[in-house]
């Protein structure tokens, strides 16, 4: 399997999508290991190669 930034799969980035706006995609912060929603600022941490894209788990940024 071909890892991409932060050890996803790159065809699951091409589909994660930000959970509260639900069409925006999630941008890569490599630097600080998170998916980032252009839209509604919201940054999603990744811990393990997992996104966790629940709403109590992310932060404003």
């Amino acid at each position: 399997m071909t890892t991409g930034p932060l050890g996803l799969d790159p065809v699951l980035l091409e589909i994660l999508a930000c959970p509260d706006t639900h069409h925006t995609r999630l941008e890569v912060d490599e630097p600080a290991g998170e998916l980032v929603c252009p839209t509604c600022s919201r940054a999603f941490p990744v811990r393990d190669g997992i996104p966790v894209l629940l709403l109590d788990e992310a932060r404003q940024r």
